[in-house]
């Protein structure tokens, strides 16, 4: 288990796709998943991100939002939008500000070679800006569907 679980998201101020500041207190009031992955136009993220777009009705449907955070920036994030028709909304932290105290950057084995990098994560923010669920070192496949059933059971409990 996390020691994240049951703590607020940390303070941060992050540019999305757009431009536009979103701050810790932007995700009050909805359910968040906020997911992050490694680079933008990659394989794994790409699919990762195509998944969370194909089932993006059905995390609505549970009144949750979704953000997808790396370290491109805003122009990476709008090339990747564009191609790969994404509808929500990709946020920049270039410096980690958010990555690394959620643990999403660190020591990681890449191709043999211990390197510092992204770990593809996701975290589920609920309406209190708390974070209730965490899915370190992400596997693509069947990660979604994962993340919805959790965040059902999580509503059911209250």
């Amino acid at each position: 288990m996390s020691a994240l679980i049951g703590k607020p998201i940390p303070a941060f101020s992050l540019q999305d796709d757009q431009g536009a500041t979103v701050t810790a207190k932007d995700l009050e009031g909805h359910w968040t998943v906020l997911y992050a992955y490694p680079k933008d136009s990659t394989p794994g993220c790409t699919t990762e991100s195509c998944d969370f777009r194909d089932n993006l009705a059905r995390v609505q449907a549970l009144g949750a939002q979704v953000y997808g955070i790396s370290r491109d920036s805003q122009k990476s994030h709008l090339n990747f939008i564009a191609k790969q028709s994404l509808t929500f909304p990709l946020l920049s932290d270039p410096e980690c500000a958010l990555l690394a105290p959620l643990g999403a950057f660190g020591k990681k084995i890449m191709y043999g070679k211990e390197v510092q990098g992204i770990i593809r994560s996701t975290f589920l923010i609920d309406p209190k800006g708390v974070i209730r669920h965490v899915w370190p070192k992400v596997s693509v496949k069947g990660h979604v569907q994962d993340v919805l059933e959790v965040l059902a059971g999580l509503q059911e409990k209250g």
